[in-house]
């Protein structure tokens, strides 16, 4: 649940009426709270633990935190969790991430919808005989700990690593994370400031990543790392300052992975490069395939017990996590094995990315609907499913075409051996799509 606050569409009535619904949806005699460092997310966070308390649940305020140490406690101490961020949003938006207890996903079929309708109506508890207790908890030592219980620390050798914290969260975690680790650190933007005074807390897009780049090459690093603003998402560059995709970050640490669990599942969902299931399949791995979204991707893992799983997007599932995405855990494997193979990762990469591809494209059109089904229609003879939005395997070449659930959008994704054919496929779905869109 997200919107904007500087426009009155999130208020603290609102908040408060979020954490009772929250605190009565879930049951649970405590919850977790955390925030990030926009200025308005201290006053909601505040909102929201008064909500739950007015319902008789205790609540452990967390304070400023990265969204991957609230999952963590709610693994750890099996309670639900909530924080306050628009993660990668502009300064002026803010929303909640709400998870259930043991860090499981809360999101559209899955208690979302209940949730709201509970905060409509929501009042103190009838009959509540107690206000719940606040316990205010650092839980960063802690998260640090864990982090440095999957991966051996000693399994890490003397590189050199850039990270673009964006004056998001990432600030409050990498430091004391990477300071116990044989490498040599040069940071930016690491201290939270909710105005994101350099550049937008958002990694995906190239120019947020242009200070990045000029550090990586000014420190001739082996590694570059920006996290988003509540830093749960990474995004890579090598030592050559070219940036990895989602797909190839997946695909390299899903080999990893089945190189010491063979016959492991990995979970990926359907825009991430073809390279990706064709990887885990030849690494003896079994990949299993969701819908776009972290709420699917983590109700996936723990339905299969799957040992990792990747987004295109930068988001990394770890089992070992709780099931929950964690950029600092995808920065240590990605470290990890650059040490083990002692080569650079412009090198590593190249046999994880066998294709070119697009990049989501969004283009506006007047009806998503019916745009879709005259893409459908045009590739008629071709291989299709409607897991998300519409695939069609082309063979050497594929894409999906899905819509936007907030705009009259719709997102494409290609991919093909070369980039002429990218181009070409691009220009020819677009075009059907714009004409009877």
């Amino acid at each position: 649940m997200r919107g904007r606050v500087d426009n009155g569409e999130i208020d603290l009535d609102t908040a408060r009426r979020i954490g009772a619904g929250f605190a009565r949806y879930t049951g649970s005699e405590m919850v977790a709270v955390g925030r990030d460092c926009r200025d308005s997310s201290p006053s909601l966070a505040a909102a929201l633990i008064e909500g739950v308390t007015s319902c008789g649940v205790d609540a452990v305020d967390l304070g400023p935190v990265a969204t991957e140490v609230v999952y963590f406690h709610s693994g750890l101490r099996r309670i639900p969790g909530a924080v306050v961020t628009a993660s990668h949003n502009p300064a002026g938006y803010n929303g909640f991430k709400l998870c259930h207890r043991g860090a499981a996903p809360i999101g559209a079929g899955t208690g979302l919808e209940e949730i709201k309708r509970l905060a409509r109506g929501a009042t103190p508890a009838p009959g509540s005989d107690r206000t719940g207790q606040v316990e205010v908890f650092d839980a960063v030592p802690g998260y640090v700990d864990h982090l440095l219980g999957i991966v051996d620390p000693e399994a890490i050798g003397p590189l050199r690593v850039a990270v673009d914290g964006g004056n998001g969260m990432a600030g409050t975690v990498v430091g004391g994370l990477l300071d116990r680790l044989d490498i040599r650190m040069t940071g930016l933007y690491l201290e939270p400031d909710g105005s994101f005074p350099n550049h937008p807390a958002d990694p995906s897009d190239p120019a947020n990543l242009e200070d990045l780049v000029g550090l990586v090459r000014s420190e001739r690093a082996d590694l570059g790392v920006a996290f988003d603003g509540d830093a749960d998402r990474a995004v890579f560059i090598d030592e050559r300052a070219d940036r990895l995709s989602g797909s190839t970050t997946t695909a390299i640490i899903s080999d990893w992975f089945l190189r010491r669990r063979p016959g492991a599942r990995i979970v990926h969902n359907l825009i991430c490069s073809k390279a990706v299931p064709e990887i885990i399949t030849a690494a003896g791995g079994e990949p299993v395939r969701t819908r776009v979204g972290h709420s699917f991707i983590k109700r996936v893992m723990a339905e299969t017990g799957a040992l990792f799983g990747g987004e295109h997007s930068g988001h990394y599932y770890f089992r070992a996590n709780y099931g929950a995405d964690s950029g600092m855990l995808a920065m240590l494997m990605i470290m990890t094995v650059l040490t083990e193979e002692g080569t650079t990762l412009s090198h590593l990469r190249r046999s994880y990315e066998p294709y070119v591809a697009s990049g989501e494209i969004n283009t506006e059109v007047p009806d998503t609907g019916m745009a879709i089904e005259a893409v459908s229609s045009a590739y008629a003879d071709r291989s299709q499913d409607r897991l998300d939005g519409l695939t069609v395997d082309l063979g050497d070449r594929w894409f999906n075409v899905r819509p936007s659930n907030t705009e009259p959008l719709l997102r494409l994704n290609v991919e093909a051996p070369d980039r002429p054919g990218v181009d070409e496929l691009v220009a020819e779905v677009t075009g059907i799509m714009t004409r009877f869109g």
